[in-house]
């Protein structure tokens, strides 16, 4: 079997090389092309016996990339990394906006019954799957036209996550053997996340549900489907249904910033340590259960937040913690509630992607590890900013801003060589 694959790969081979060569001489402006579609051939051969390890057929998996080509735009969208942050005052702008709100309380009182329904037998509340659904799709109105196919194959043939995009592929073969889905239904967005509320095919077969009791699990066409799997998604991954997503607070003075991220504490003992309702009132039974996180997401000038394990639980829908609070603030404005009372620093000038850079690399000339130079201020980046900040005076919120990168530059600047 083995010697007989490798002869169909020599042929392969010798028929890429003729029809390349025949290409380019009629067309000699192509050969980036030409060598995209040799290498791409060969990466569909690979596939293609690995499916066939993982107990799918040959003819089938051939059968899905017969024809396809890698995708541009895809490519496009995968490597394109923007030089400017977004602030998250500008994010949540978008992800609450009047329009957004307006069209979620719609489509709340439109779904009054199942969601309610949904909320009674996973705990998750019925505004929180609304704002998922209304973040993720538009409602459903907005799911993505891309073949989700073909981008998975694009993705994994690129490289950069080869190893993921191969696995959401085999991911996708199982759907179809199921019957889960015909191939013309498989439609989403760039990245291969699909339907009304954009799950990846691995979280498909993992977690999606009947809603509608049609003995099919259609989320691109049946709200009932994808709401039903987003809440089946969120209680499987530990929703709390007697705890908040998070409470905004007020610290005292001289407060021990350096607390936020990492330090899990009770209610009590963030009080204790000088934290306290933002609206000066007494603390809710269901605030935020018996452990929290404090969340600075503008550092200590914009709104500081306890957060529950609920929000954690939204992370996981998508790892981003400016998400996961448009989901939790679009929530509360689904519901006619208060939003946050503290305002944000938009005096601060983001940094940008390459400012990040260079403060990690400052960070460890300094001595405080950032987890790496990827021009993300994520939580070993903030974790590292505190620990500099403490170490000299400053108030250790983990902020990156320019003012702290101006100070390490001046404090931290890299030797020239002689």
């Amino acid at each position: 079997m083995r010697f007989n694959n490798y002869l169909q790969a020599i042929a392969l081979g010798l028929v890429i090389t003729l029809v390349s060569a025949s290409a380019f001489a009629q067309d000699p402006s192509q050969p980036a092309q030409i060598e995209t579609e040799q290498s791409f051939a060969l990466w569909v051969e690979e596939f293609v016996q690995k499916a066939v390890t993982e107990g799918h057929d040959e003819s089938f998996a051939r059968s899905l990339l017969d024809g396809l080509s890698p995708d541009e735009t895809v490519l496009e969208r995968d490597r394109f990394q923007p030089e400017f942050t977004r602030p998250i005052w500008e994010y949540l702008r978008s992800a609450v906006s009047e329009l957004r709100v307006k069209n979620g309380k719609s489509a709340l009182a439109d779904h009054q019954e199942l969601l309610n329904n949904l909320q009674q037998k996973t705990g998750v509340p019925a505004s929180v799957i609304t704002a998922i659904w209304g973040l993720e799709s538009a409602y459903g109105k907005i799911q993505g036209n891309f073949d989700v196919v073909r981008s998975l194959a694009t993705l994994a043939h690129d490289g950069r996550r080869g190893k993921w995009a191969e696995g959401e592929l085999l991911a996708v073969m199982t759907m179809l053997e199921q019957g889960d889905v015909s191939r013309q239904e498989l439609k989403g967005a760039w990245a291969g996340a699909m339907g009304q509320t954009q799950f990846i095919p691995s979280t498909y077969l993992e977690y999606a549900v009947d809603g509608d009791g049609d003995g099919k699990k259609d989320i691109w066409n049946s709200e009932a489907d994808a709401l039903a799997s987003t809440a089946n998604y969120l209680r499987r991954h530990g929703w709390q249904s007697e705890t908040d997503w998070g409470v905004e607070v007020k610290l005292k003075q001289n407060f021990a910033y350096e607390l936020a991220d990492d330090t899990v504490l009770s209610i009590g003992s963030w009080q204790t340590r000088g934290a306290e309702p933002f609206s000066g009132r007494t603390w809710r039974e269901d605030e935020v259960g018996d452990a929290a996180r404090l969340f600075l997401p503008a550092g200590a000038s914009g709104p500081k937040l306890l957060i529950s394990s609920n929000f954690r639980v939204i992370k996981r829908y998508n790892n981003s913690t400016a998400y996961a609070l448009g989901v939790g603030l679009l929530s509360r404005a689904l519901e006619d509630k208060i939003g946050l009372k503290q305002t944000w620093p938009k005096h601060l000038k983001p940094l940008t992607r390459n400012q990040i850079k260079e403060m990690q690399q400052l960070l460890q000339i300094a001595g405080h590890d950032p987890g790496g130079v990827d021009g993300m201020a994520g939580p070993n980046t903030r974790r590292a900013l505190r620990a500099y900040q403490h170490g000299i005076g400053l108030i250790p919120d983990g902020f990156a801003s320019t003012q702290m990168l101006e100070n390490l530059r001046v404090n931290h600047k890299p030797r020239q060589p002689h």
